[in-house]
């Protein structure tokens, strides 16, 4: 995948800067031409020699060095690389490209590729966590950008939390995703659901679930990334949309849901119903908000619609995949749900395990085949696990 790529390495002003060597080192075992630009920072903490040695390339170090040829280097950079991976990431990096500040080499090569940017943050877990982060991490993703999560365990700092660079050989695997897989959806059309509904009991109440929409706006995202034309049919989510959709769809109600979906369903070779669709709704909706009294309240309920029953029975082409959160009797109650609502496969997880259920940026997950075969996978972030869907989904178009 990366024999003859050319991928340029900006190394940042973090302790985690040595462990950007091993990355250069893997990158040429790929047989990818590796250039390597450091900010003026992180070379306090590697020597440009280490990375020169290594990629086999002179280090560009400073925005003014006299030229090795007659051409403008950073947009001879930019327009030559088929990716960037900026590992480590700082803060301060991160702060400047959201704001398309390009005051040293690295940062005006991205601001003038049309290449993949890869981010991968590392850096004090409060400095993450910190809102102008979270915020600028944000605004890059609404931009196209790539950013890998940052591992949690003990930090250089001292600290104990996540901001942590991963392992080479992890950054590895989305390396070798974004530049292998980029086309394999290419001209695929791809119906996702995302989020929770909400079922409006009064003007100020509804009945809703802990679903955040992580999962569906990842699967989202790593389908845009290999090539897919996607629509996103998202409930009420606090997520910034994806970039590069076909169409973004805001809904609220299960019903909203339905009507949206099945409107796109002919349109759709593959779809994924990620979106955890309220059960149950009230019988009847209050014009007015209801006051409290001393006395009990019944609310009475009525079911939904079954949206991933009716495309079981609806669909022609299309392959059809859906999701489900469970308690107990993991297996049995995903098998049923795959071959009463007609599904190619179903994502299972046990929604009680730590690192998988609602809200968090992981998750630990079964995936079940039409055949009944069973495939169990480690806990990995819901971007790395959106791939790895999207790689056998794949593998069932191509059989």
């Amino acid at each position: 995948m990366l024999q003859g790529k050319f991928v340029v390495l900006g190394v940042t002003g973090s302790i985690a800067a040595y462990k950007a060597v091993e990355l250069v080192r893997l990158l040429k075992k790929k047989g990818a031409n590796v250039q390597v630009v450091m900010t003026r920072s992180a070379t306090e903490f590697v020597t440009p020699l280490t990375f020169q040695v290594l990629s086999g390339n002179p280090v560009i170090t400073d925005m003014f060095e006299k030229p090795v040829r007659w051409e403008v280097e950073h947009v001879s950079l930019a327009d030559k690389a088929d990716l960037f991976v900026v590992a480590p990431a700082t803060a301060n990096i991160i702060a400047k490209m959201a704001a398309g500040i390009a005051d040293d080499m690295l940062t005006a090569s991205i601001l003038a590729t049309r290449a993949k940017v890869l981010v991968v943050p590392a850096m004090n877990v409060h400095m993450y966590c910190n809102p102008i982060t979270q915020e600028n991490i944000s605004y890059l993703k609404e931009k196209g950008f790539s950013v890998m999560e940052p591992e949690e365990g003990f930090l250089a700092c001292g600290y104990l939390g996540k901001g942590r660079f991963p392992e080479p050989d992890k950054i590895m695997e989305v390396i070798e995703r974004l530049v292998g897989n980029s086309n394999d959806l290419k001209n695929k059309r791809i119906l996702i659901t995302a989020g929770p509904t909400r079922e409006p009991i009064d003007p100020v109440r509804f009945i809703s679930n802990r679903s955040s929409g992580k999962m569906g706006y990842a699967l989202a995202e790593a389908a845009v990334e290999r090539g897919g034309e996607v629509i996103l049919i998202s409930g009420p989510t606090c997520l910034p949309q994806p970039a590069g959709l076909f169409k973004y769809i805001a809904v609220e109600t299960a019903q909203d849901m339905k009507e949206q979906v099945l409107k796109f369903f002919p349109w759709s070779d593959v779809v994924i119903k990620a979106a955890a669709v309220a059960d149950y709704k009230p019988k009847c909706y209050s014009e007015r908000k209801i006051k409290k009294k001393d006395s009990e309240m019944v609310l009475e309920l009525t079911k939904n619609p079954d949206i991933l029953k009716e495309l079981g029975e609806k669909k022609d082409k299309q392959l059809l995949v859906g999701f489900a959160a469970e308690t107990d009797e993991i297996k049995e109650n995903a098998l049923e749900k795959l071959r009463q609502k007609n599904l190619d496969l179903i994502v299972v997880n046990d929604v009680t395990a730590e690192g998988a259920g609602f809200e968090v940026d992981t998750n630990i997950v079964k995936i079940i085949y039409k055949d009944g075969s069973m495939e169990e996978l480690p806990k990995m972030t819901k971007k790395d696990l959106a791939h790895v869907i999207l790689d056998r989904i794949v593998q069932i178009l191509r059989s």
